[in-house]
């Protein structure tokens, strides 16, 4: 799980940061602007790219971040501004010109042929010749060796079927081959969105290795921890112009998502919890362990919103699991409304009417093939099957219940039919909302709720969350991006090591939870007492 964080101190990378800031670009846009009929999609962008750099480019949707990469990958044309590469000005007519210049580009949807082979994919039209036929060998060392660069030659064979791969090792051929043009800029536009958690370490590591080669890399992506985690410099875009290129130390995820937004961050979250909305306890835990947590003490009340912060490893998706039956709790007291009940399976805390939206909603939370319909109603099905009622699949008031919850989460699609992996990131999470709400959850568990979606997105899913904290649900959320936790939260813990190491008021700023997320606390108190 990728639970970096944020801190108001420098950003490990300082000395990167320098040597960049003392380099030429290698890519530079000077007053870009692009127009489209009725639409001024880029209004004078200035932006310069350093080698040996992570360069992130956050905005909203609509904020000009894919046409200022097109730009950049010659895929459009400027219709005022001047691209410069390598210290002299460039026109590129076609994303072959810019490409072959070293500027590569990685869509959110692979540039690959499925059928072909990693290597077939990589050289595609510059494959080497030997007696005017096909060198299969020479070309298959030429592929190793690409991926030798990237310390995937264990990872991907050259000759294996490109559609054979999964998400994460197409995406590794998509860096090979922009590695094997000689690539001196490389732009990846939402590198992570189809990865799941325990993949996107791998890209990360690849990235790092680019960036140590001198490679200049642009990271489109509405994950901020990401941002945060990778970067050196960030620009942000809104409505086609550019607000701001800082380095990544001088920043806040707090401000970031001001300058994103137009707005300050408390304007930007529903309003918190009033102290007489907040009812009785829904759970309890005393002392509650197991292999991976020790002695929690926590109570969730109705009608509010606790949110949990802590770094990677700290235990915050562990507690989130042991609550909903996945690896349970083996010691200690659970108490759900005032009864014993010791969750051991996840059917089990179904029947009790706990949810768990979990981290990776693709993999975890969908049937991605399915429609709307039978995703909202999926986990009803499912409780009804244990509970030995019957349950008629596709009739009326399945259908009817389906579009009731749909309307309430505000999931956009025009019809219930439409196949999920088909929706955007934010109406996805909506549908994993829906499906828990048709179960009547007493006390819901969100694991990164608003990961990978674009901020009108993230907002429209803290309204459906404070929502559902008004009308009396028990919240557990989960974040790593602490604007989010500080915004949504009525009360914060904070995990380190297993344990629940404080908690704090909402309101509480970013530097009192880094403060005891990195476990500072503990290690002044171990040092107090010896």
């Amino acid at each position: 799980m990728a639970e970096s964080f944020l801190t108001d101190t420098p950003h490990e990378s300082t000395a990167i940061q320098a040597a960049a800031s003392d380099a030429r670009p290698v890519l530079e846009a000077a007053g870009i602007t692009k127009r489209f009929p009725g639409v001024l999609a880029l209004d004078d962008v200035s932006v310069a790219f350093y080698p040996g750099e992570v360069h992130a480019v956050v905005g909203e949707n609509g904020a000009g971040k894919s046409t200022l990469m097109k730009v950049l990958a010659g895929a459009y044309r400027p219709d005022g501004g001047q691209l410069v590469f390598d210290g002299n000005p460039v026109a590129f007519t076609h994303p072959s010109q810019a490409q072959h210049a070293g500027i590569s580009i990685i869509y959110q949807e692979f540039n690959l042929l499925p059928e072909r082979t990693v290597m077939e994919n990589i050289f595609l039209g510059r494959e080497p010749h030997r007696f005017g036929v096909i060198d299969y060998k020479k070309l298959e060392e030429d592929t190793r060796a690409v991926l030798e660069q990237l310390e995937a030659e264990d990872l991907i064979s050259p000759t294996a079927q490109l559609g054979s791969l999964s998400v994460a090792q197409q995406q590794v051929v998509e860096i090979a081959k922009a590695l094997s043009f000689d690539a001196k800029v490389l732009i990846m536009d939402e590198p992570t969105a189809a990865l799941a958690s325990n993949e996107v370490a791998v890209l990360t590591a690849l990235v790092r290795r680019l960036q140590a080669r001198g490679m200049a890399i642009i990271y489109i992506s509405h994950r901020l921890v990401e941002v945060f985690d990778l970067s050196q410099r960030v620009t942000v875009l809104k409505d086609g112009q550019k607000v701001a290129t800082e380095l990544t130390s001088d920043l806040t995820m707090s401000r970031v998502v001001e300058l994103m937004v137009g707005r300050v961050l408390s304007d930007y979250f529903p309003e918190r919890a009033r102290p007489e909305d907040i009812g009785e306890v829904v759970l309890r835990l005393r002392g509650a362990s197991n292999d991976a947590l020790h002695n929690i003490d926590l109570d969730l009340r109705a009608g509010e919103i606790v949110g949990v912060a802590g770094l990677q490893g700290s235990g915050r998706t562990a507690l989130a699991q042991a609550i909903f039956g996945v690896e349970p709790f083996r010691e200690g007291t659970v108490e759900l409304k005032g009864q014993v009940e010791m969750m051991r399976t996840p059917a089990q805390a179904i029947r009790k009417h706990i949810g768990y939206v979990t981290e990776d909603r693709k993999y975890e939370g969908l049937a991605l093939k399915q429609p709307i319909n039978d995703n909202i109603m999926l986990t009803l099905r499912t409780l009804q099957s244990k509970l030995g009622r019957a349950f008629q699949n596709g009739t009326r008031g399945d259908r009817e219940m389906a579009l009731e919850l749909a309307r309430r989460v505000d999931v956009r699609s025009p019809t219930m039919e439409r196949e999920v992996r088909y929706l955007s990131g934010g109406n996805q999470q909506k549908v994993v909302l829906a499906k828990w709400l048709a179960t009547d959850a007493g006390l819901l568990i969100f694991d990164e709720p608003t990961r990978g979606i674009d901020v009108e997105a993230k907002a429209s899913i803290h309204e459906r969350v404070r929502e559902l904290a008004r009308a009396g649900t028990a919240v557990l959320m989960i974040s790593s991006e602490l604007p989010e936790v500080i915004g949504m939260s009525d009360r914060i813990i904070v995990m380190w090591d297993g344990a629940i190491i404080g908690e704090l008021p909402a309101g509480s700023s970013e530097a009192e939870i880094m403060y005891l997320a990195t476990g500072q606390k503990a290690v002044e108190e171990t040092g107090s007492s010896d």
